[in-house]
Order: structure tokens, then C-alpha cells, then sequence
């Protein structure tokens, strides 16, 4: 492997890196759904929306890159994991090979997320950052009505199909808080109008999702303690099993064109 990036981003990099690349992980996983999707309709939907996500991941490292000479690629291949900021829920693998209420819940909860901060960010003092976050609010909006319906139909089927969901719930929902920690990266976002606070973001996330599980009579377990450390490089063994996947053709070939 060649040597990693030489990267050190600014506060307001880094606010940008934790969206970056909690759409570009999330995007890697539901992309190990393909050609494994439990009907083709879904096959193809959780293909497009990985599609959503990586063009979103693409235009954030861009944005990110283009005051460091870098470009989305060198960004994406080039870190070494203690440099990667996604939340700690993206880069969980399944629990189960194939296990569809997994991602869906999953997808849901993240989704849900994403489109109250694209929805904010519309309006961020950064004309990069509000045009990237008034495309993706579109995807975000499309995201959750289908992940969604998903939850709804899985909980409120059969038997197993409603356990499974539940299962989900209850192993995942330990990672929610990391969504809306407040620290000084999201402080100085805020207090300069390019980014948003994420702990504001908490109320309108939980509205809507827990309406969903209502719905799909699910239950929200109690949690006394909430899963940290993605957001500040602190990561679980999955994500180093993953990026030596992702990165070994552009590591191994360094300077390639395609």
C-alpha cells in the first residue's frame, strides 16, 4: 500500500468530512446489497440510492479538496481510517449475511438524519455547501419515504418479519446519539452560518422516526449509554476491514487514470 494522504482539514473541513463520509461509507455498504436484494425492485432501489449517496460524498470531497489541490479520489483512497469521520453507524456490517430488516432500519435512521441537515444547510452562508445541500435534500426526501414504508411494512407483518425489525431497533438504536453530539467543530459550524448545530437537529429526527415505529409497532428500547467516536476518527474494526477493500486498486496503482 502507498503512503496515506498527508491531510490535515481545517474546523470547517472537518464539519464537511463527517457528512462526506458518512454518505460515502453508507454508500459502500448498501452497495453489498447488489445483485443480493431480496425482490429486483429493491435491488435496484438500494443501488440508487447508494448512487444518491456517493454523488453526495463526491461533491462534499470535492468542495473539501478543491482548497487543498486534492480531488474527491486522493480524498476517498487516500486517508487512512484514523482520518475518516463518518458516524459509527454506517460502518457496522450486517449482523446477519442478508439480513434486509437490518439495512432498512438502518437506512431509515440514517436517512431521516440526512434530510433534516440538508434541509437546514440550504441555507448555509457557504454557496457550495447550500447547492450541494439543495440537491441532496431532494434524494433525502425520496431516501426516507421509501426506507420508511420499508419499516412500516416489516413491523407491522408477519411474526419474524416484525421481530427481525425489532432486532434491528434494539441493536442500532445505541449509535442514534452520535447524530447529534454537540461539540466545538459543530459550535464554530453554527456560530459562522455555514454549517449546522446537530444537536438542534435532534427534535425533528425524533419526530419523524419515532412516528414510523409507531406505526410499524415497533419499540424504542432504553439506552443508558450512546456509542461515540466516529466523528472524531475513533473507529470500530469494521470500517479498516472495509476501506483496505475499497482502497486496495487505488492504493496499489497510485496516479492510475481509468
Amino acid at each position: 500500500m502507498t503512503a496515506s494522504l498527508g491531510f490535515a482539514p481545517t474546523p470547517a473541513q472537518r464539519y464537511v468530512l463527517r457528512v462526506a463520509d458518512t454518505c460515502l461509507i453508507h454508500a459502500q455498504r448498501l452497495l453489498e446489497w447488489c445483485g443480493h436484494g431480496p425482490v429486483i425492485e429493491e435491488d435496484i432501489a438500494l443501488a440508487n440510492m447508494a448512487l444518491d449517496l456517493l454523488g453526495q460524498a463526491r461533491a462534499l470531497l470535492t468542495h473539501v479538496g478543491a482548497a487543498e489541490g486534492q480531488d474527491e479520489d486522493a480524498l476517498a483512497f487516500l486517508r487512512d481510517e484514523d482520518q475518516f469521520l463518518n458516524l459509527t453507524l454506517v460502518e457496522l456490517p450486517l449482523r446477519r449475511p442478508g439480513d434486509f430488516a437490518d439495512t432498512v432500519l438502518r437506512n431509515f435512521l440514517l436517512s431521516s438524519w440526512l434530510h433534516a441537515l440538508w434541509s437546514r444547510l440550504q441555507a448555509s452562508t457557504d454557496a457550495g455547501l447550500a447547492a450541494i445541500a439543495a440537491k441532496a435534500v431532494k434524494e433525502a426526501r425520496y431516501h426516507v419515504r421509501h426506507t420508511g414504508q420499508w419499516v412500516i411494512t416489516l413491523g407491522d407483518g408477519t411474526t419474524e418479519s416484525h421481530d427481525r425489525v425489532q432486532s434491528a431497533v434494539t441493536e442500532l438504536w445505541r449509535y442514534t446519539g452520535e447524530l447529534f453530539l454537540q461539540d466545538d467543530v459543530e459550535r464554530d459550524a453554527a456560530a459562522q452560518g455555514y454549517g449546522v448545530d446537530a444537536s438542534t437537529l435532534a427534535d425533528a429526527w425524533r419526530t419523524q422516526v419515532e412516528d414510523v415505529l409507531r406505526r410499524a409497532t415497533l419499540t424504542v428500547p432504553p439506552v443508558s449509554y450512546m456509542q461515540r467516536g466516529g466523528r472524531d476518527g475513533r473507529h470500530t474494526e469494521h470500517l479498516g476491514h472495509m476501506l483496505s477493500e475499497m482502497q486496495i486498486v487505488a492504493r496499489s496503482h497510485p496516479g492510475a487514470s481509468w
